[in-house]
């Protein structure tokens, strides 16, 4: 956790090409454009939409909309071939070889309860082993915690060295011939901690040859270069909303041959092969984890996100100690709420809350924490207003 002189020496992080840029990009963001006193420091708890993803859904809507996979005609062709086509974008954009592993969710917390619901209460058995970290997003922890409750299987949780960081030499003493599922963060939410995932998964490997390895890639996947087949992990989470993408559009991907032999998530019209008045049989995958309607023109806006994204480059961090763009702080004196209100009159938005990382918070001692995320679109200014607005709320509070 950063403390209040480090929030003020970021402002410094930034290279001034890096900050001109930022300017020019706020201009493809009309929720910014429109708003010259709006300071968004809220990231990592979503980020705003570009024109051209904007304008990606409502030509959707206005040229191709129809329900895919199920008409013969024209207009319904389209709708199944552009919704084709954003997944190949999206996989391409994740480094994923094989599209069809790429499995279209509502984001990352559905990816995650995917997994535990579908692979986990068929795969898992009393006595078996769940490992996750002090550091997980709920949605990596409560549904392992609520399976392992169901099946009688033992939760493990790996504590954080003092840096915030996974404790590697603890996780290796917790890796067992009993562990069946290792769960990670990529990159904290609260922390902005990067993991190094591709040893993690290599020390899964020879020390827990039975478990599959979980990566809860929602913070990740917006900031840095992600190649989920080098990686190594056998499921990875992700949401769009996060990465310049609409609300409601995520996915996971997954190893085709764990894919195949999980069931489905949910059941109804197009995830099926042939239904029998007692027995049904499913489809191929992605089909048989989509169930129902698809969120198609969501899926065309998350496409156009990634070439957005990849427009402006994706190489992510390059010196800031493997921190991505998240600062959680706390000022003496002053209850994050109370200060995420007064910055709110200052027109800075930060979240502030033990945002969905209670167990954490616990590990941290501390009941919640400011946290200020930046984007594409921000710049100095931004940093610039965080700082007056806690001046002020310093001063109020004194």
């Amino acid at each position: 956790m950063k403390s209040i002189s480090q929030v003020i020496t970021s402002r410094e992080t930034l290279p001034r090409t890096a900050r001109n840029e930022s300017r020019t990009r706020r201009a493809d963001f009309p929720i910014l454009s429109n708003r010259p006193d709006l300071h968004y420091l809220d990231s990592a708890a979503t980020s705003q939409k570009p024109t051209v993803v904007l304008d990606a859904i409502r030509q959707y809507y206005e040229n191709d909309n129809a329900n895919p996979h199920r008409g013969a005609y024209d207009l319904s062709a389209r709708a199944t071939q552009r919704y084709l086509e954003a997944r190949e974008r999206v996989a391409d954009f994740l480094g994923v070889i094989d599209s069809s592993t790429l499995i279209f969710t509502r984001g990352t917390t559905e990816a995650l309860n995917l997994v535990a619901t579908a692979w986990g209460r068929t795969c898992l058995k009393k006595g078996d082993e769940i490992v996750i970290t002090g550091m997980e997003h709920h949605a990596n922890f409560v549904p392992w915690q609520q399976l392992a409750l169901l099946v009688g299987a033992k939760l493990r949780i790996c504590d954080l060295t003092a840096d915030g960081r996974i404790d590697l030499d603890r996780l290796k003493k917790l890796l067992t011939a009993k562990t069946k599922v290792v769960a990670f963060s990529h990159v904290s939410n609260a922390l902005g901690t990067i993991n190094p995932v591709a040893e993690i998964v290599a020390m899964v490997e020879k020390h827990a040859p039975n478990a599959i390895t979980v990566c809860d890639g929602a913070q990740s996947a917006p900031h840095m270069r992600v190649r989920i087949e080098e990686l190594g992990v056998d499921f990875f989470a992700f949401s769009g909303h996060k990465m310049l993408g609409p609300m409601g559009i995520g996915g996971l991907v997954g190893r085709r041959p764990l894919l195949e032999k999980m069931p489905p998530y949910q059941m109804g019209g197009d995830m099926i092969e042939f239904v029998g008045d007692e027995r049904t049989t499913w489809n191929v995958l992605p089909h048989k984890f989509e169930a129902g309607t698809p969120n198609v023109a969501d899926a065309v806006g998350l496409a156009a996100a990634c070439d957005y994204l990849e427009g402006i480059g994706m190489d992510g961090p390059s010196d800031l100690t493997q921190r991505s763009g998240v600062v959680s702080f706390t000022v003496e004196g002053i209850h994050p709420h109370d200060l995420s209100t007064v910055l709110d009159q200052e027109g800075v938005c930060i979240r502030a809350g033990h945002h969905c990382a209670q167990p954490l918070m616990r590990r941290l001692n501390v009941p919640a924490t400011a946290r200020a995320s930046v984007y594409v679109y921000n710049d100095q200014s931004d940093v610039d207003a965080l700082i007056r607005g806690i001046e002020r709320a310093q001063q109020m509070f004194r």
